[in-house]
């Protein structure tokens, strides 16, 4: 999940770039590629490796059948971890992805109607795709972390883990959405199926 919500907001970032920049891409030069997948996983990886060395810890969830970070314990260790997963890993990258969305929606707007070209038009493509994955992403995951954050704050049994299993579903589901929206809404991609 992490790594699905960084990736998200490093390609709505990319994309955002891309858009607004005056000068033609190089598509041989595939450095800042490579560097944002590093980056999606090292940030991903330095959010999910400290229950493994003590902050916190990972346990089953819901009705036994998933494992996630222990949402029920009610201790500083386990609530400083989980605050900081939800900042971290969720609220900063939705904003990095609702800043980069809104900056290229504005861009769309002013020049739409200068540029009517073929590249100007796979661009409007891209950004819709983008924008489509980042709203699946959030109805698949807010709410899981609605319902995490009231097991770890709310009063003790009030999610129940038969009340757990659909957000608990949509959440692992979400990658599942990204490469179907890819194919549907990229042209290269579907022309050559």
């Amino acid at each position: 999940g992490i790594i699905s919500l960084i990736s998200l907001a490093v390609l709505s970032y990319e994309r955002c770039c891309a858009l607004t920049r005056t000068a033609e891409p190089d598509t041989t030069n595939y450095r800042k590629t490579w560097a944002g997948i590093i980056l999606s996983w090292t940030y991903s990886l330095i959010w999910t490796a400290p229950p493994l060395f003590g902050w916190s810890s990972y346990g089953p969830e819901g009705p036994g059948v998933t494992c996630s970070v222990n949402w029920h314990s009610k201790d500083a260790n386990n609530a400083s971890y989980i605050i900081c997963l939800f900042i971290f890993c969720l609220v900063i990258p939705f904003a990095i992805i609702v800043y980069s969305c809104g900056k290229l929606l504005c861009a769309v707007r002013q020049v739409s109607s200068m540029y009517k070209g073929l590249g100007w038009k796979r661009e409007q493509r891209v950004l819709v795709m983008v924008v489509v994955m980042v709203v699946c992403f959030l109805l698949c995951w807010l709410p899981y972390a609605a319902v995490a954050l009231l097991a770890t704050f709310g009063q003790p049994g009030l999610i129940t883990p038969a009340a757990s299993i659909i957000p608990a579903i949509l959440a692992e589901s979400s990658t599942l959405y990204n490469p179907i929206i890819y194919v549907f809404l990229d042209k290269q991609v579907s022309e050559t199926l």
